[in-house]
Formats: C-alpha cells, sequence, structure tokens
C-alpha cells in the first residue's frame, strides 16, 4: 500500500512538474494583472484537479469507447500546445490579450476563462503524460477503495502544489520588470515549442510499438 502511495506521488510530481510551471504560467498570463493571474491560478487548478479526477474514475473505458488511443491523444495536446508556444514566440497572446480589453469587461471575462481552461488546465497541468499517469494509477488500484482514496488525495496535493506556484510567480513577475518579461515570454516560447514536438514524438512512437 505504502509502495502505491508513494509511486503515485512520485509519477505525478515529476509528470506535472509543479516548479516547473511558474515560468510558463508567468508567460502565459503576461499581461494580466495581479488579480487576473490569481484568478486564473485557481480556476486552472480547480479545471485541472477535475479533469484528471475524471480521467483516474472513468478515463480508460471512456478513451476505449471513443476508439481514442493514448498516443493519439498525446500528439493532440502537442500540436495545441504547439499553437501556443508560436503565440508566446511572436507576442500574439499579447496582442489579443490587449484586443479584447478593448472591446469591454464580458470579452475580458471570457478571455480569463479561455486561458485557465487552456493552455493551463489543458494540456500544462492536466496533459497527456499527467492523464495517462492517472489512468495507469487507477488501474493499479484494482477497485481497492483506499488506494483510489489515497491517489485523490495525492492529485489533490499536487494541484494544490502547483496553485501555490502559480499564486508566488507574481513576486518573479515585479522583478522581471517589462524587459525581463517580455525576455522571459519568447525563451518560454521556444521551450514550450520544443515541450510541444516532443509530446507529438513520444505520441508517433508509442503508436508504431503499440
Amino acid at each position: 500500500m505504502l509502495d502505491y502511495f508513494l509511486s503515485a506521488a512520485a509519477t505525478l510530481l515529476v509528470v506535472i512538474d509543479p516548479i516547473g510551471l511558474a515560468p510558463l504560467f508567468l508567460g502565459v498570463t503576461q499581461d494580466f494583472t495581479k488579480a487576473e493571474r490569481r484568478l486564473v491560478a485557481w480556476r486552472s487548478s480547480v479545471i485541472a484537479l477535475a479533469i484528471l479526477a475524471v480521467f483516474a474514475a472513468v478515463g480508460a473505458p471512456l478513451l476505449a469507447a471513443l476508439g481514442i488511443t493514448l498516443p493519439a491523444f498525446r500528439i493532440a495536446g502537442g500540436l495545441l500546445l504547439f499553437f501556443i508556444s508560436y503565440e508566446m514566440v511572436f507576442s500574439k497572446r499579447a496582442e489579443r490579450t490587449h484586443a479584447v480589453t478593448a472591446e469591454g469587461e464580458s470579452a475580458r471575462r471570457s478571455h480569463l476563462l479561455y486561458t485557465s481552461v487552456f493552455p493551463l488546465a489543458i494540456p500544462l497541468m492536466a496533459g497527456p503524460g499527467a492523464i495517462t499517469a492517472m489512468i495507469l494509477l487507477a488501474g493499479e488500484a484494482r477497485g481497492d477503495l483506499l488506494r483510489l482514496g489515497g491517489l485523490f488525495a495525492i492529485t489533490f496535493a499536487v494541484v494544490a502544489s502547483c496553485l501555490a506556484v502559480y499564486l508566488a510567480a507574481g513576486r518573479m513577475n515585479k522583478l522581471l520588470g517589462v524587459t525581463g518579461n517580455a525576455i522571459l515570454s519568447r525563451l518560454l516560447g521556444v521551450i514550450l515549442a520544443a515541450l510541444a514536438v516532443q509530446f507529438v514524438i513520444d505520441g508517433i512512437r508509442d503508436a508504431f510499438l503499440t
């Protein structure tokens, strides 16, 4: 039992990587206010937790019923992530944020909700790797309610650590300033593009191996 919990905690921490998400969160929310960044952090964390919990409960039969394989899911996540990285490198996200602000408060709220869902909740937090890990860990529990309860508790703790990192990221934003944020956004965009390509490569490789 203890080995299962330790394995689940280590797997989710490595796959989700809360510390590694901090700079990505800053890059995606570069032009948001402090209050907006806090709202996006809470929303994305709640959404990611709900997605991971659902996939732990019914993920395997759901994907099987839809005829979707895990490699296909990984490739799709990589392609979507690559689109976000393109926007970060060429400042398209900042341009859209300013345009949305000019359209009014309602459009601004919609944009905040959109950012909370994509790319923060999906695929950065509840990405193909995390979803796959949840499905596999839930399968290893073999219907044991205690193990499943422990898995959900561990998932909650990992997502909570992501939230804590997001909320603390604002301090880094102040230290960087306008120029530092502009440089960081483009640098992280390149890193995010590489991560997206890796998702696609892993998905293609797994598709041919299975």
